[in-house]
């Protein structure tokens, strides 16, 4: 017999809750239990942290007790993470990993599109507890001040406290820095980050003013290094400065950890800020690093000096480009090799597509270079036998190079017979350009840009089929400028001879690559013009235009940054290889095949400020450059062309004379007029003044700038076009003074409709 229990619904979900209480209960009272064991670590983490990372480190992380006890709370767990986040915020962002190659780089790479205001690194003592390596705390700021903030700010009240201990810091650490700018320096890391001065070391402070003032003194780039004074656990760590003023934005600090880890060096600890001038930006950082080989860092070691090209090369060198991203990340070249190469594409690029601009586009030149680095690498070797102030026996070492070099681009060969013509063009083009080059900057450590002087009889070798569009005759020097941003040449046609740097800005892809295609061209034609103007001086004629990728700057500001830092490099790179003593480059590190003084007259152009004219008149003379301030007109201390109009008289002088003779009073009759030239520049907008004072009838139908066209059926509102003339730009006339009909096109601001990239337009529709 089977005996059978009946068992009612209620008893079973009693007892299932009951079930799933006393689970919910184990499961409470084994996470009670994980966190008081986790309590007990993180008590000896902490203990282990004091007792294994320098002293300052809870210093500058006072102000950050959360990440500190999440650092305390997960040490053990770091070995086996790939990475413990302490702090992931707007502003501020700090992770702790263990120490393995590339990890900074890595960390960087990750943040290279924030703009970082202050970054610290540090090391343990010893490994993680059951782990081999050390921990890794890294920690970044993302607050920086705006050049508005800075320039505006206010004298820094400073606590007298931190001023006298910094002074002291100062006089033990580094006596000879300049105390006449101790003020205004502190004052201006004060304005950046007070936090930082306030809770940091103040010896920090003191080298880090001292780094600043050795970057101004350095024309803003410096790298030195020295042993820590005092001693500790990573007494052998070397103290290493860097600055630069208005260095690469983006991924910069990203570029200067791939050069450490590219020439095996490892950085123990950082701390580094990147603050405001109230003109441009400024990186200022420490690192103490350890080789990892058997290489010293002293100053003079042959580490030293690769470690500092490398860094002053990151100015020159952009990590957007394949050289970068192929060939220097993955060791087939050196930084300085790919600045080169990249220069030689341009040089090609510019000296064969102003005449043939589709069979030797800008891509096609590159690919020829990319798809052959070998071909490269022997161009480059062939440019270093001739330049390399080092090499001793430098002639034969370059007739030898040389002959091999053009017997393999002359038998180039890769069975695509089409390409292989181009190809051997481009690489004959760039063959022509070390043959032909006199001296060059290529070899100076400190340089923001690259600069080449050529004997312009290239031309005559290069082929009628690439110089058939350009005036007859033949310059008296060519010389061809490269930088991160820029390409440029100055082209003059005597010996002694004048003529404007002109600037054009290029915000979008498709106006460079316009723009640099028939650069050469326009620079020629600009300097032949210049020199037939000239007959009756005793100056010949000359021309500098530089083209700048402003491609990605998202602001006025940050296009007038960019402008400055290339303006700044073209300049200096100028003085490098024309500053002369006895008639040959004073630089050691070039080597001057020309062996003469070379008077250049340089005048304010398009896009070149005032602030810029000065300087080059001052470092002109600071350098020692033969004209001393003569290398500039338009300074304070001349002739304004912008102030007297000077340029602009002529032109429309001219004009009344010509259209005298067509019947044409211009003082009285009406007649219409379409302008090419911005209202604040210095030719268009002073012959706009002028037509405005001296022809009441005449119609401004149309002004195309820069920056935007305007056009007036009825011509453009006198009033109107008269709180523009020298100040700002046509854009920015009052849509209200607008006659029907009219409007104002927006180069600037525009976007895209499916394939269609639309410009913001207003027109004036109605009769009110």
């Amino acid at each position: 017999m089977v005996n059978t229990t009946k068992i009612h619904p209620k008893n079973t979900e009693k007892e299932a809750r009951h079930k799933q209480e006393t689970e919910h209960d184990g499961f409470y009272r084994q996470i009670i239990k994980s966190f008081d064991v986790q309590c007990r670590k993180a008590g000896k983490n902490l203990d282990w942290l004091y007792a294994n990372l320098h002293p300052s480190f809870f210093i500058t992380m006072k102000e950050e007790p959360s990440a500190i006890t999440s650092l305390a709370m997960y040490l053990h767990d770091v070995p086996n993470q790939h990475k413990v986040i302490l702090a992931d915020q707007e502003k501020k962002y700090i992770v702790a990993r263990q120490d393995i190659p590339g990890s900074l780089y890595e960390t960087l790479n990750e943040l290279k599109e924030q703009d970082i205001s202050y970054a610290e690194l540090i090391h343990s003592y010893s490994p993680i507890p059951g782990s081999d390596r050390d921990l890794e705390i890294q920690k970044y700021e993302f607050e920086r001040k705006s050049h508005e903030e800075i320039a505006g700010a206010k004298k820094a009240v400073i606590p007298g406290r931190i001023k006298t201990r910094i002074t002291s810091f100062m006089k033990t650490l580094y006596p000879s820095f300049d105390f006449r700018e101790f003020d205004r320096i502190l004052g201006l890391i004060w304005h950046n980050n007070e936090k930082y001065v306030r809770i940091s070391p103040l010896d920090w402070i003191a080298r880090l003013m001292w780094v600043f003032q050795q970057g101004i003194k350095h024309d803003g780039l410096f790298v030195d290094v020295e042993r820590p004074v005092s001693l500790s656990r990573h007494s052998e760590s070397i103290r290493l400065f860097f600055s630069v003023g208005n260095p690469p934005q983006k991924g910069f600090m990203t570029q200067v950890s791939e050069v450490f880890q590219r020439l095996n060096i490892g950085v123990r600890s950082s701390y580094s800020l990147n603050i405001s001038t109230g003109v441009h930006p400024y990186f200022l950082g420490i690192f103490y690093v350890l080789p990892h080989g058997t290489d010293l860092l002293d100053t003079g070691s042959d580490l030293f000096l690769k470690l500092k090209k490398e860094l002053y090369n990151t100015q020159i060198l952009s990590t957007s480009r394949t050289t970068y991203v192929n060939f220097v990340a993955n060791r087939i070249m050196t930084g300085e090799e790919a600045s080169l190469s990249n220069a030689f594409i341009a040089f090609c690029h510019t000296s064969l597509a102003h005449n043939e601009p589709d069979r030797f586009a800008l891509d096609r030149i590159k690919s020829a270079f990319y798809s052959d680095p070998d071909m490269t690498l022997r161009l480059i070797n062939t440019f270093r036998q001739k330049f390399d102030p080092d090499i001793k026996d430098r002639d034969d070492a370059y007739n030898e190079s040389e002959k091999n070099i053009l017997k393999a681009v002359q038998g180039y060969n890769t069975g695509h017979k089409y390409l292989d013509e181009i190809r051997k063009t481009i690489f004959r083009t760039s063959l022509l350009m070390i043959r032909h080059t006199l001296k060059t900057n290529f070899f100076v450590p400190e340089k923001h840009a690259l600069a080449f002087r050529l004997d312009p009889c290239y031309l005559e070798e290069i082929g009628e089929e690439f110089t058939s569009d350009l005036p007859p005759g033949t310059p008296f020097r060519v010389t061809f400028f490269f930088s991160r941003y820029s390409v440029g040449y100055h082209i003059g046609f005597s010996d002694i001879a004048r003529g404007g740097w002109r600037t054009v800005i290029c915000t979008t892809h498709d106006e460079y690559t316009t723009n640099i295609n028939t650069l050469f061209r326009e620079v020629f034609v600009l300097a032949h013009t210049q020199h037939l103007k000239n007959k009756d001086i005793y100056e010949g004629g000359s021309k500098l235009t530089v083209v700048v990728d402003a491609e990605g700057c998202d602001s006025p500001a940050s296009v007038r940054q960019r402008l400055n830092k290339v303006q700044f490099g073209i300049n200096n790179s100028f003085l490098d290889i024309f500053v002369t003593k006895n008639g040959t480059a004073k630089n050691r590190n070039v080597v001057d095949y020309y062996g003469d003084d070379e008077a250049i007259e340089l005048g304010p152009d398009e896009n070149m400020h005032d602030d810029m004219i000065e300087y080059i008149a001052k470092q002109s003379v600071k350098r020692g450059y033969i004209l001393g301030i003569g290398i500039m007109s338009s300074k304070r201390a001349g002739i304004n062309h912008k102030e007297y109009g000077v340029t602009s008289r002529g032109v429309i002088k001219f004009a009344e004379i010509a259209m005298k003779e067509l019947g044409i009073q211009t003082d009285q009759d009406s007649f219409t007029v379409k302008i090419t030239g911005g209202t604040n520049g210095d030719v268009a907008g002073n012959g706009l003044r002028l037509l405005l004072e001296r022809s009441p009838r005449a119609k401004i139908l149309s002004i195309v700038a820069g920056t935007g066209a305007l056009y007036d059926p009825e011509g453009a509102d006198r009033n109107a076009l008269s709180e523009l003339i020298l100040k700002h730009d046509v854009v920015d006339f009052d849509p209200e003074a607008l006659h029907p009909g009219g409007f104002i096109l927006f180069r600037k601001e525009r976007r895209r409709d499916g394939l269609r990239e639309l410009y913001r337009k207003i027109s004036r529709t109605g009769t009110e």
